[in-house]
């Protein structure tokens, strides 16, 4: 009911051969990620890959492109920009809508796309907010949500109306502590989403077949977790087509074992087998060649990642909450070597770096980040919501610059790299969010790199995917950008060195 393909880090096609097994036969994307890198282009390229896949694969337009005010993309969407995909039968409405506090304080840019998408499904994105602005946010006529993290936050949406959206993405896990939430009087106000998920978490545990077959082994009544997974979904998008077996609705079906091990064993799409036994059978189609490419425009002669510390002795800390996307914000001393504040690996200090990769502007933001345990070299990507440019975390400034370059060289990707040399490396050529190899060689670069990864300190079950949300300056608490360290409660820039 809400996935960014992107963040599996292949075209649709590639994604479809991982997750159809699994039983999904229907997939509501947002592509905002490439839309932020290509605008029009990018969702264009999205909707036509996805033609050639043997799954249904709709649309929510990108509702924040870019996400706020606080970052530099790659493109600018507006709300004229994205009726005409209306049009379009695989377009069902308008993506999740990040910006809550643009939705607040009436900001025109974003009432007009509001406005624009009023007679179809708009999807929400409101991590932590309640009340009056809660009501406010819902009342602009946003029907669903995947960011509550407590069950408090989960019922308050659902009293006002919303569809829960329960997430169990590689970095966000919050299946275990919402399911309680789940009753008889509320179920059908309840999705299952991935929203944000790894090769190797597909490959492993699988889709949305993981989520129902982890909630009916925590208690959850089985038939209620097949209906949040097919019935709920469907119905609120306005797809009556399917969602349920009855005279009628599409002959979209899956075949399993039974309710304890829920073994995928059989996948109809319209009626015709696609996938048995773990294996896509369904033919090859036609595959659109990638042309969104060259995404690295980046002034090297203006990126310089030196912090002068000028008196100061304490500076603001990003710290990473573990299986979560939101950070918590602290303050702490830092090191001063040759008048420049520097990482301090000794005490899970590290320096952490935005590159603004779209428009050449040299803009550099740079903070101090707790978490990763890195204790000597860096790690990169060309992977950072939703502005997507590159984001560098490590134990020294040389190596986090070598990582940049590093990332920009090979078109975009992924980078693990210590004393100047590459430990491994995962290329993403296609707008530097997705690979133009096979998932299964995509999962094995990825597998090389984590090990990499570990070997240099890391612990985090999905560093990357940690490291790609420190750019998202619209989910707690503090977050980093091109333009400068954001208080995402404040929405607004704070100083990165304090008294």
């Amino acid at each position: 009911a809400h996935v960014h393909i992107e963040s599996a880090m292949v075209p649709p096609y590639e994604f479809a051969r991982a997750v159809v097994p699994h039983g999904t036969t229907s997939v509501i994307i947002d592509p905002h990620e490439i839309a932020n890198v290509f605008g029009v282009e990018g969702i264009r390229y999205m909707l036509e890959a996805a033609k050639y896949t043997p799954f249904s694969c709709y649309v929510m337009v990108p509702s924040c492109v870019p996400a706020t005010h606080l970052e530099t993309n790659g493109a600018s969407l507006r709300w004229s920009d994205l009726t005409e995909f209306k049009s379009d039968p695989w377009v069902l409405g308008l993506g999740e809508m990040m910006n809550y506090p643009g939705v607040l304080f009436r900001d025109e840019n974003v009432l007009d796309k509001l406005r624009a998408f009023s007679d179809r499904p708009i999807d929400g994105h409101a991590p932590g907010v309640r009340g009056r602005d809660l009501e406010g946010y819902v009342a602009a006529g946003i029907g669903s949500d995947h960011e509550s993290t407590t069950l408090d936050e989960a019922r308050e949406k659902i009293r006002l109306g919303m569809y829960l959206m329960i997430r169990e993405a590689s970095n966000a896990h919050n299946l275990k502590a919402l399911l309680p939430i789940i009753t008889p009087k509320n179920a059908r106000r309840i999705l299952f989403v991935t929203d944000d998920r790894f090769p190797n978490d597909l490959i492993d545990e699988g889709h949305i077949d993981y989520i129902v077959r982890t909630a009916i082994r925590a208690g959850l009544d089985p038939i209620t977790a097949i209906q949040i997974a097919t019935l709920n979904a469907s119905e609120y998008f306005g797809l009556r087509d399917r969602g349920a077996i009855t005279p009628g609705r599409r002959a979209d079906l899956v075949v399993f074992d039974d309710f304890k091990n829920f073994t995928i064993q059989k996948v109809f799409r319209g009626g015709q087998l696609v996938a048995e036994n773990g294996k896509i059978v369904a033919p090859d189609q036609h595959r659109p060649r990638p042309s969104l490419s060259n995404s690295m425009n980046v002034n090297w002669a203006k990126v310089d990642l030196r912090v002068p510390a000028n008196r100061h002795t304490t500076a603001r800390v990003i710290e990473i909450v573990p299986n979560q996307i939101v950070t918590r914000q602290a303050v702490d001393r830092i090191k001063v070597e040759n008048g420049n504040a520097v990482a301090d690996p000794s005490r899970d200090l590290l320096k952490m770096a935005v590159i603004e990769r779209h428009h050449g502007t040299g803009n550099v933001g740079i903070a101090f980040v707790r978490g990763f345990k890195i204790k000597k070299g860096a790690i990169g990507s060309s992977v950072a919501h939703d502005s997507h440019n590159i984001i560098v975390a490590g134990a020294n400034d040389e190596d986090m610059l070598f990582a940049a370059r590093t990332i920009a060289s090979i078109g975009g990707g992924f980078v693990a790299v210590e004393n100047g040399n590459v430990l491994a490396r995962v290329p993403l050529p296609i707008a530097g969010l997705m690979s133009d190899q096979p998932l299964e060689r995509v999962r094995e670069e990825m597998d090389e790199i984590n090990k990499a990864t570990r070997g240099l300190g890391c612990d985090l079950h999905a560093p990357f995917m940690a490291l790609s949300f420190l750019a998202l300056p619209v989910i707690p608490e503090l977050k980093l950008s091109d333009k400068g360290l954001v208080d995402v409660n404040k929405f607004d820039f704070v100083e990165l060195l304090v008294d």
